[in-house]
């Protein structure tokens, strides 16, 4: 049995195919480039077609290859947070509003929660601009159309494919509307929404699976028979595929943006460990949590200084890293895209300082790069907190794939916790195939994982990675 991995992230829709112990197949990738509309004003939004386009090719390239046989479960990681306002057609009305979007406010008088630390215990969310509790009211203040129903981004290009598209637990987590302890919709976080469960998605069933629609399985035939798995949120994914599934190890995963997680195996029903007043927690699924930070920084933050700043390239970037210890490079604030939950900083909170006619290019990426790892450490003691003792720390993500010299920063700031690397940059993708699999125990041992310990010298600098992935 072949597994078919589609990862729907921010920058990038991935399709790959692994065999049934989540190994990559030799060239069975297929990746579109994903065009976001980012502004000043903190709009972070994508085209939901040109979303699903990008999707439906990954497939055809997949299948054009000849790799889609033999697959017998598709398995998706998905962002979390995501919104699509529908009309009564199931149209689209607008863009996709990503996590990333730090424009939506609170509409009229509403005040928020009766008991907002109540309310955060429930949902493992807060009413802020990054879950539907407010993103809804705002979306229909600011449509000229009246809006029928919402989705997420998953919701909506399955949708398109299958035969039925629910809500998985895992995604409704990310909604900020979901009971964790219940799987129910919460009333109270309906009411601050202004929604009723006819105008959100069905939440899926634990035994769901989806089929191709009829007529997409005569397009790609070789899934006819496939069985689709509920999507996974991209950080739980990650987490799994990092082999980071019990509470001695937390996961640091940077990507486009960049997370700490502790993830803990709490089924439906039971009481949940109380949650700090700085941290989320989400459902991985029926029977797991992730408790942990995000930050809409990460590989993002690299795209920006490649493209401002006249780097070096390639291994000549390797060799000028090498020269700047790590803790080094110039004091910076790398909020460019504003805070995550619960921060309220808007984008374009970044900042540099301690600039000088010897800055160098390097000095300032140094920097960034060293701005989140600081966070990073701040909110990892918090998190070790709710299980009062230290973990051990996997480092994973393109982003730091590509980069020795964020590894090794990451291992100073986090010092002295032993921190190693997740070598495979699908991380996501396996995560969600290892769910799906319910595979959990086996993910230690599947995730390919070394040391961070490779010192980079300016001589052997050129022996890493030539590429940085946003």
């Amino acid at each position: 049995m072949n597994i078919l991995a589609l990862d729907l992230g921010t920058s990038s829709v991935r399709g790959l195919v692994l065999d049934a112990d989540t190994q990559p197949l030799p060239g069975a990738l297929a990746r579109r480039k994903v065009d976001l509309a980012i502004g000043d004003d903190g709009t972070g939004t994508l085209s939901g077609r040109d979303y699903l386009a990008s999707l439906v090719e990954c497939l055809d390239e997949l299948a054009e290859s000849g790799h889609l046989h033999d697959v017998d479960l598709v398995a998706v990681s998905a962002q979390w947070h995501s919104v699509l306002p529908l009309d009564r057609d199931g149209a689209p009305l607008g863009p996709v509003v990503t996590w990333l979007d730090t424009r939506p406010a609170p509409v009229g008088r509403t005040a928020g929660p009766a008991d907002p630390d109540g309310f955060h215990q429930r949902t493992g969310c807060w009413w802020h601009r990054s879950y539907w509790s407010m993103r809804l009211p705002w979306l229909r203040e600011q449509s000229g159309t009246p809006i029928a129903r919402f989705v997420g981004l998953p919701e909506y290009v399955l949708g398109e494919l299958l035969d039925t598209a629910p809500m998985s637990i895992s995604q409704a987590s990310g909604t900020g509307l979901l009971d964790l302890r219940t799987l129910r919709w919460d009333d109270e976080a309906l009411a601050l929404a202004e929604a009723t469960p006819a105008q959100l998605p069905p939440l899926g069933e634990l035994d769901w699976h989806g089929r191709l629609r009829v007529d997409l399985a005569r397009r790609w035939p070789q899934l006819a028979q496939a069985r689709w798995s509920p999507p996974v949120g991209d950080g739980g994914a990650s987490n799994v595929g990092s082999g980071c599934v019990d509470p001695s190890r937390a996961a640091v995963t940077v990507g486009t943006s960049a997370a700490v997680r502790l993830m803990q195996r709490i089924p439906a029903g039971e009481p949940m460990p109380r949650l700090p007043e700085r941290l989320w927690r989400y459902r991985v699924d029926h029977d797991h949590v992730v408790t942990g930070a995000a930050y809409a920084n990460g590989g993002n933050l690299f795209a920006w200084a490649n493209r401002e700043l006249r780097l070096p390239q390639g291994a000549e970037l390797d060799a000028a890293l090498a020269l700047v210890p790590a803790g080094g490079g110039r004091p910076a604030d790398p909020r460019f895209g504003g805070d995550r939950a619960p921060g309220l900083a808007p984008a374009g909170s970044g900042a540099l300082r301690g600039l000088s006619f010897s800055t160098t290019s390097v000095d300032i990426l140094a920097g960034l790069m060293q701005g989140l790892c600081e966070l990073v450490a701040d909110d990892l003691g918090v998190l070790e907190s709710t299980i009062d003792k230290p973990v051990g720390v996997v480092l994973g993500g393109g982003a730091v794939a590509a980069s020795v010299w964020w590894r090794q920063a990451f291992a100073t700031a986090l010092a002295p916790r032993p921190v190693s690397h997740q070598r495979n940059p699908e991380i996501g993708a396996t995560g969600a195939a290892l769910v799906a699999l319910g595979r959990f125990g086996d993910a230690i041992e599947l995730a390919d994982i070394g040391r961070t310990d490779e010192l980079v010298l300016p001589t052997t600098a050129g022996r890493s990675h030539p590429q940085y992935p946003s």
